[in-house]
């Protein structure tokens, strides 16, 4: 079983795939291609996504009985001791920094401190 799941990425990408797979929802595909076929098509998806981001998941003959690849996605694939998990960015440590820094002088504190209250 294979799964191909497309985010943002051309319509000419997605027609290109029902060819050999079934899509049973937006973006989302399915089917039992061979191995040489999958390979060949996530090459095509991999070169003809642009801005998009793609997901591959098939059947394998490891302990989670499949495996998945990503393309322009936040989330990778990481092996721990023989089980791939998804590692997820985490937005204070990886990221550029906070969004919008806080906004000085509205604490309590701060109110105390410029107008002399106790």
């Amino acid at each position: 079983m294979t799964v191909i799941v497309l985010t943002n990425c051309p319509a000419g990408l997605r027609g290109f795939l029902t060819r050999w797979l079934l899509e049973i929802s937006v973006g989302v595909f399915i089917g039992n291609p061979s191995a040489r076929i999958r390979d060949v098509l996530w090459d095509e998806v991999q070169q003809y996504a642009g801005q998009g981001r793609a997901l591959l998941a098939h059947t394998t003959n490891n302990e989670q009985g499949f495996t998945f690849r990503t393309h322009d996605h936040n989330w990778h694939p990481i092996d721990h001791e023989g089980i791939t998990l998804i590692r997820r960015p985490n937005p204070k440590t990886d990221g550029p920094g906070p969004a919008t820094a806080p906004s000085r002088g509205w604490s309590k504190a701060s109110k105390r401190r410029r107008f002399g209250r106790s």
